[in-house]
């Protein structure tokens, strides 16, 4: 038993070295410029990475390629990137303005340019953590790319294998492919990645396009041919940084242009004085949460509320979607779409033009009603650039300075769950920051008892606000869940957020030091339960009650503290 213990922890341990030598690494490549990936510049983030044996990216140490790993990254990354010989991270540098289109990842909210046949040019607007983000997945690719290459190649004198000459055959034929040349082109692949027919027959349209129903085979090939170039022409990948992203990095340039915009508006609407509410959420479930008992009565009163919930939830349902947005706009409700770069959208609501018809939304006066601010996900160390932004006092146009009145702030956000599953639900007491001794205890004004008694099993305790969700493996987490911090889930927010509102309340008197917090996350997935990982697939449906019994809460404790 004792040997166990002691493999587990030297296995944490080991896991923990892993992260602080990628972020220390990927630190000095950014000050550095660029760097090869699988160069000599590139090793000691390569080898972090196969040590730590993330539990997203599957069999990265294996000699088998990963097929869902690969298509989390491939979801997170620009289409056509594994085309691409460079790839140049800048800032916002103005293309936007040009001919060039922009390239929007389906899983990741950011602008990419394909500049030309070998280059790929990805924004920075949300801070190191999405650095992070891209260069983790991309150290994946190329390992992946470089395992497809040993396959290919057959002996010294560097020929390649029949496998690929077929698959080669079919790429640059160009036409579409029958349902026949389709199966006889995954056989062929399937020998070069070591993964049978009936593998990649499971996991083929989850990679087509509608542009490309034959995007699996073509990004093989593309992979497997740059590997190639890097071995036997020596023209190696690229990874740069744009002088301009290196000089911007830290300085909250896109932060306070999203949150001047944001307070500007309260003080043009005549808000700015009453009493406001942030709640980092999503951009429905406050507004549906509010507005569709309004816009949907009939609906309402024929289905239990969760079945609305969960129908508003379905993309077939824009009609639904659109009478609720209707609604919302008509009494005080309003939409500020990001043009700061932040890619973080925002809607503020004014309580006192709804009239609802549930006791809990009511209000004893307007005179001092709440005033939501519901502003979208950030992106890991992103939220200590726009809640530190958003709660610094405002410069009106007679250029003396004035307070918000900030009486909470809320997130309601999804996590990693340490015990329970899917759906379950998290209440936090305290965040970890990941690869530090820094922790952020705190009195969350939602308790477990607020959640329980719903058909979901609640916990709480601590969460560790993660470096990266790419970056975690069982053992590390194991170690957190069983030791003294009994941690519970995590997430890659939390402990940036805490750290605003704490310098904000407590040492710079920006908002009051009695500011309420609420905090509460519902399971995308499990990451010690093989099969459960957020490689696996998303939560469908089942995440539209966790997520709307999250928001209930927090509007229920809003407005409780206004008619009090």
């Amino acid at each position: 038993m004792k040997n166990i213990i002691h493999t587990g922890r030297n296995r944490a341990q080991e896991s923990t070295n892993a992260i602080e030598r990628m972020y220390i690494t990927m630190r000095h490549l950014f000050i550095r410029g660029f760097y090869k990936p699988m160069g000599i510049s590139g090793e000691t983030l390569r080898e972090a990475l196969l040590t730590l044996r993330p539990e997203i990216y599957g069999t990265i140490a294996e000699n088998k390629i990963e097929l869902n790993g690969l298509l989390y990254v491939i979801e997170r990354l620009p289409e056509g990137i594994e085309e691409c010989r460079f790839i140049n991270l800048t800032s916002d540098e103005g293309y936007t303005d040009s001919h060039f289109k922009a390239i929007i990842p389906a899983k990741r909210r950011r602008n990419c340019y394909r500049i030309d046949d070998e280059q790929m040019n990805i924004e920075i607007t949300r801070g190191r953590s999405e650095i992070y983000d891209i260069l983790t997945h991309l150290t994946f690719l190329f390992i992946e790319s470089h395992k497809i290459m040993k396959y290919i190649i057959i002996d010294k004198e560097s020929n390649v294998s029949r496998d690929w000459r077929k698959l080669e055959s079919f790429i640059k034929d160009g036409d579409p492919l029958s349902q026949k040349d389709r199966e006889i082109a995954i056989t062929h692949t399937g020998n070069i990645l070591g993964r049978t027919f009936e593998e990649l027959m499971n996991v083929y349209d989850k990679f087509a396009t509608a542009s490309n129903p034959d995007k699996f085979l073509h990004l093989i090939y593309n992979l497997g041919r740059l590997a190639l170039r890097e071995i036997i022409q020596e023209e190696k990948r690229t990874i740069t940084f744009s002088p301009v992203l290196r000089e911007r990095l830290g300085h909250h340039i896109h932060g306070e242009v999203w949150a001047q915009k944001i307070k500007s508006t309260l003080w043009e609407k005549g808000l700015f004085d009453r009493p406001i509410h942030i709640i980092s959420a999503n951009m429905h479930s406050v507004m549906n949460t509010l507005f569709a008992p309004i816009a949907l009565k009939e609906m309402c009163q024929k289905k239990k509320r969760f079945e609305v919930y969960e129908a508003l939830s379905n993309d077939k349902n824009k009609d639904l979607r659109n009478e609720v947005y209707n609604e919302a706009s008509s009494k005080g409700a309003y939409y500020l779409k990001d043009t700061s770069g932040t890619n973080i959208n925002v809607q503020i609501f004014d309580t006192a033009k709804i009239d609802h018809p549930e006791d809990n939304f009511k209000l004893n006066s307007t005179e001092n009603a709440p005033v939501i601010i519901v502003m979208d996900y950030a992106f890991g160390e992103q939220a200590y650039e726009t809640m530190d932004e958003l709660l610094k006092p405002y410069t009106a146009e007679d250029e003396k300075t004035y307070h918000m009145n900030v009486d909470s702030v809320s997130l309601m956000g999804k996590a990693g769950i340490l015990q329970g599953g899917k759906g379950d639900i998290m209440i936090p007491n305290a965040h970890l920051f990941e690869g530090t001794a820094d922790n952020y205890p705190f009195k969350n004004e939602l308790i477990k008892s607020d959640l329980e008694g719903q058909g979901l099993q609640v916990f709480d305790g601590a969460m560790i606000t993660v470096l990266g969700t790419s970056l975690q493996n069982k053992d590390l987490l194991k170690f957190f869940h069983d030791s003294t911090w009994r941690v519970i889930g995590l997430e890659m927010e939390g402990a940036h957020y805490q750290k605003a509102i704490q310098a904000a309340s407590k040492l710079r008197s920006n908002i009051k030091k009695n500011v309420k917090v609420r905090y509460a996350y519902y399971a995308s997935d499990n990451p010690l339960e093989t099969g459960s990982t957020l490689a696996s697939g998303g939560l469908g449906t089942t995440g539209v009650k966790p997520t709307y019994l999250i928001t209930e809460n927090i509007l229920n404790q809003i407005f409780k503290d206004a008619r009090e």
